[in-house]
């Protein structure tokens, strides 16, 4: 289907935390997925900009959706990794999800994944798992049954260990702060520490790039939006509304974990009211969006 006018709203959303549950790692609230299937059904453009897998994005967002009724012909996509890996979603692709398109030049070392498996294997294989589905990053991520506050005072341990390990290989890392440049002054790999997980990833990727991938993806399919409303629970996803607004753009960014700091920003910054957080927030949203559509 290719759209004519132009929507009025576009939405750009991050996955975990506005919508599937940082405790279940599920879409845990039915309406959210009622009211992506309705506003997709309108013709609002939906792009999940992610750092999960394409796996990952199949088996929890993409199988609800189609089981939600998402019909075929809606602008719907799914860009994973922060950039790295991309595709088309709806029911007239096999399993949902249209071909996958993987930027293997922002992969990392195969031998780092490989040691970083094993470290998980011999010193944290209580505490956290490793994400064998991405492509691109490498993923370490809390299990479902370890306390949150558990994880979170070694997290630091184990990003010490993934820092030091890129160094011995001669790259240049960096992590929130912490900035190691390799021996040319080049920094290729960062450490971006969630509150579930950490992700060794292209310090070339993120969720501007994922901004960017997905207006490609919406060009290929219709106009773009006249505005935008992008969601997400970290810092790191103000990124996708800074991209958008600094190629002209409007945008409003939704903050559903606004406890780690709103920062000033030249465009709108929304927060659910009476401490709601999370997805509960985001299931605010969305539904406040279907019924303004």
């Amino acid at each position: 289907m290719v759209v004519v006018n132009a929507p009025r709203l576009g939405l750009l959303l991050d996955v975990d935390g506005p919508i599937a549950s940082p405790v279940s790692r599920t879409i845990a609230i039915p309406s959210i997925i009622e009211d992506l299937v309705a506003l997709a059904a309108e013709g609002i453009p939906v792009v999940f900009n992610t750092g999960r897998s394409d796996a990952f994005i199949r088996q929890e967002v993409v199988g609800p959706l189609l089981a939600g009724g998402l019909a075929a012909g809606g602008r719907v996509h799914a860009v994973c990794e922060k950039g790295a890996v991309w595709c088309s979603i709806g029911p007239q692709y096999e399993g949902g999800m249209g071909e996958l398109t993987v930027a293997e030049n922002l992969a990392l070392p195969r031998d780092y994944a490989d040691e970083m498996r094993e470290l998980v294997r011999d010193e944290y294989a209580d505490l956290v798992f490793f994400d064998e589905t991405k492509r691109a990053m490498v993923s370490i991520e809390q299990r479902v049954e370890v306390p949150n506050a558990t994880y979170l005072a070694r997290q630091p341990e184990f990003d010490a260990k993934a820092m030091a390990a890129l160094q011995r290989r001669g790259l240049g890392v960096r992590r929130l702060d912490d900035v190691r440049p390799d021996a040319d002054g080049a920094v290729q790999w960062r450490i971006d520490p969630t509150i579930i997980s950490t992700d060794v990833e292209s310090d070339r990727s993120g969720k501007d790039m994922g901004a960017e991938r997905s207006l490609e993806l919406l060009a290929q399919d219709g106009e773009l939006p006249l505005a935008w409303r992008t969601m997400g629970d970290s810092r790191s996803d103000y990124a996708m509304a800074d991209w958008l607004h600094a190629n002209g753009h409007e945008v409003a960014h939704v903050d559903v974990r606004p406890s780690d700091g709103v920062p000033a920003t030249p465009y709108p910054v929304l927060t659910a009211p009476d401490g709601v957080i999370h997805d509960d927030a985001g299931a605010r949203f969305l539904s406040d969006w279907r019924r303004s559509v």
